[in-house]
């Protein structure tokens, strides 16, 4: 199984940078950034409130997906 974090999908869709996301969560740039590339190891639970609450995200799956690698 592979995890992917959709935050650059999320963004593209809703109209908002990295650092307009930066700013309206309070999150480090580059910890934003990092997170829509994928270059993760371990994601931070109040990260991710702070994202969903930001981009008024009701279901997690909207922003992380669990597939199946053949």
């Amino acid at each position: 199984m592979t995890i992917t974090i959709t935050l650059r999908e999320l963004l593209n869709s809703k109209g908002l940078t990295q650092k307009q996301l930066s700013q309206m969560t309070g999150i480090r740039a580059a910890a934003i950034s990092n997170l829509c590339r994928g270059y993760v190891d371990r994601v931070c639970i109040e990260h991710l409130e702070k994202i969903a609450s930001a981009l008024d995200i009701r279901d997690i799956r909207d922003l992380i997906r669990l597939e199946a690698v053949a």
